[in-house]
């Protein structure tokens, strides 16, 4: 498995080896002793998988609060995204601050995204699906989130306000400044 440092030195790519011959392939995508090696050290609790038929759809940015903070390895599996981790550490010396990343079924990347970050991904293709596993259950009294596209945080998502497809929830989330649970 390859691993990228980012500007965030928490956040990681990692880009796990595919074996292929005339079948298909074969891929290791996750390995507890690998990522402990690595230094990170993540137990998983839960599996997810979001399918989005439309280019366009902005998930996120979502986090939840202690005790049931969130670090999630995300994945496509199917299609293209552009996957967003904003640091929501007010004592973080980035905080405000994010990394985004192409992940794609073609170049087989992973985003680390650990607690702490608010997470979130517009979809770059029609029928895009992406997994992700997540260290902690989804708890809906600690679910919070800050809007998608924040003029403060000067996320280049690559899609227009009016193009963007989005939930309820996620079109109500406060700017960052206007968030009162942070970490």
């Amino acid at each position: 498995m390859q691993i990228e440092a980012l500007a965030i030195p928490d956040v990681k790519i990692l880009t796990p080896h595919r074996f292929a011959d005339a079948r298909g392939f074969f891929s290791e995508t996750f390995n507890e002793r690998n990522w402990r090696d690595a230094g990170i050290d993540a137990h998983f609790v839960q599996d997810n998988h979001a399918y989005s038929a439309e280019k366009g759809v902005v998930r996120g940015l979502h986090f939840q609060l202690p005790p049931s903070a969130q670090g999630k390895l995300v994945r496509v599996t199917r299609g293209a995204i552009l996957d967003v981790a904003v640091d929501i550490r007010r004592a973080s010396p980035t905080f405000g601050k994010h990394i985004a990343v192409l992940l794609s079924a073609e170049n087989w990347r992973q985003i680390w995204v650990p607690p702490g970050f608010a997470h979130g991904y517009v979809t770059l293709e029609e029928h895009t699906e992406v997994i992700y596993k997540v260290t902690n259950a989804y708890a809906p009294a600690l679910d919070r989130g800050i809007r998608w596209n924040d003029p403060a945080l000067g996320i280049a998502w690559g899609v227009t306000d009016s193009a963007a497809i989005l939930s309820d929830k996620d079109r109500k989330q406060p700017l960052l400044a206007d968030a009162a649970d942070l970490f």
